[in-house]
């Protein structure tokens, strides 16, 4: 009962911060919504396992991804504010006001990969995962991944509208996620 009131309450929050791109299904925020809530029900439906058996191979693997998230979150929103140069958003932008930047940021891990925010929820997701991997937990996972992937593409083409080429030859240069891989 407990889980359900914490995921009405955070999906109640997430709907807040959302509440403009979830009236536009074309833009990036939209499936970014739907990537949080599966998010949130992984950290939730495992949520009795995060300090279970601290020393086992599968929290070990856990607490490294969830360590390595919060760092490409942090690194990724401050080259946003930094380097990006945020402006505010227009009236009617589904943006938030970091991811409105008025340059492309292609250093730091934004050299390696384009997506450091949603490469540090993926690493959160499966971090989530870890804690005890299940059925359950492994569609929840897949649903996260897909709507990750899904609101990254949808982002690329916004940021092919907004830098040109310039952000057509980034994406030559750049994998999606992860460096060298994908």
């Amino acid at each position: 009962m407990i889980k359900a009131v914490i995921f009405a309450a955070g999906t109640v929050g997430i709907t807040l911060i959302s509440w403009r791109s979830l009236r536009d299904w074309k833009a990036h925020g939209f499936y970014r919504f739907f990537a949080f809530e599966s998010i949130m029900a992984l950290i939730l439906v495992n949520v009795d396992r995060w300090f279970a058996d601290p020393f086992s191979l599968l929290q070990v693997i856990s607490w490294v991804l969830l360590l390595s998230s919060l760092l490409m979150a942090a690194e990724g929103y401050h080259l946003l504010r930094v380097v990006g140069k945020p402006k505010a958003p227009t009236a009617g932008s589904t943006d938030m006001a970091f991811e409105n930047t008025t340059k492309l940021v292609k250093v730091g891990a934004y050299k390696r990969i384009r997506h450091p925010l949603y490469a540090s929820l993926l690493l959160l997701a499966w971090g989530a995962f870890f804690k005890d991997a299940s059925s359950v937990t492994a569609g929840l996972l897949l649903l996260a991944t897909l709507f990750l992937a899904i609101t990254a593409r949808v982002e690329e083409a916004e940021n092919l509208k907004k830098f040109g080429e310039d952000y057509a030859l980034y994406m030559k240069e750049t994998r999606m996620f992860l460096p060298f891989i994908f």
